[in-house]
């Protein structure tokens, strides 16, 4: 073999022999799907070797941030109403978007046995507090008030709302006991390994919208194969299963 093929030979082994280069990703997740993305992203790095960089909050205020410009690469929304309209507005890629989870709405108490079998006690006269997330930016909030007015509670409970700017405000309204009770996320009662804390009820979906939860490519994670790896392993069994754990629909 002539020295110049053989240079060139030994270049392609050692390109195909060399490891993708590891990536990072900034991903904004709704602040319900905290636990699990913790959870997921310790796999994902173990497979890929990418790292993400994890901002949490209102998924309502991540579409104020991202419309001004801020850099994430992925948003994991709370609801799949976001991610629409950041594709209409030209700021997420169409096509990326999909359903990566469905939450579930409970009301909760801090304290044991406070919450009953079918939810009765928030009607009870004994209650002075309710947390809930803000309506405005908060997916599980929307469906809270959702609840609330077909229940046919929203004028009795009025003045006992206590408002959370975000789902994991919310929770930590009722954990502290500034309320006695909340609504919350499953996915932040029902952790894997630890016993529930005090006592909840699983609202019934058809008392609200389905809080379908969905991802999509923000237009800073263009030719970022780090995030483009991401939304694929969240479609896993290996995701799908840390969800079920945490209460999370298909």
């Amino acid at each position: 073999m002539k020295p110049g093929l053989a240079v060139l030979a030994l270049l392609c082994l050692l390109t195909l022999a060399t490891p993708a280069r590891a990536g990072e990703v900034q991903v904004a997740v709704a602040a319900n799907f905290v636990g699990p993305l913790a959870r997921i992203s310790r796999a994902f790095t173990a497979a890929s070797g990418h790292t993400l960089k994890v901002s949490s909050g209102s998924t309502g205020k991540f579409h104020a941030q991202i419309v001004n410009g801020a850099p994430f690469d992925v948003l994991l929304a709370g609801d799949d109403e976001t991610p629409r309209k950041l594709i209409a507005s030209g700021h997420a890629l169409a096509g990326s978007q999909f359903t990566y989870a469905v939450g579930r709405l409970v009301l909760w108490s801090a304290q044991p046995g406070l919450v009953d079998a079918q939810g009765a006690v928030l009607a009870s006269g004994q209650i002075r507090h309710v947390a809930i997330a803000n309506p405005k930016t908060a997916p599980y909030g929307a469906a809270a008030v959702q609840y609330l007015r077909a229940r046919g509670l929203t004028d009795t409970l009025k003045r006992k709302l206590v408002t959370g700017e975000s789902i994991a405000q919310t929770f930590q309204f009722v954990a502290t006991g500034n309320a006695e009770l909340g609504l919350v996320a499953l996915s932040q009662v029902q952790v894997p390994g630890r016993p529930v804390v005090g006592s909840y009820w699983l609202v019934p979906q058809n008392l609200h919208d389905e809080i379908r939860q969905d991802a999509v490519l923000l237009n800073p994670g263009r030719g970022n194969a780090a995030a483009q790896a991401l939304l694929d392993f969240l479609k896993t069994d290996t995701a799908r299963r840390v969800m079920r754990d945490h209460g999370y629909g298909p």
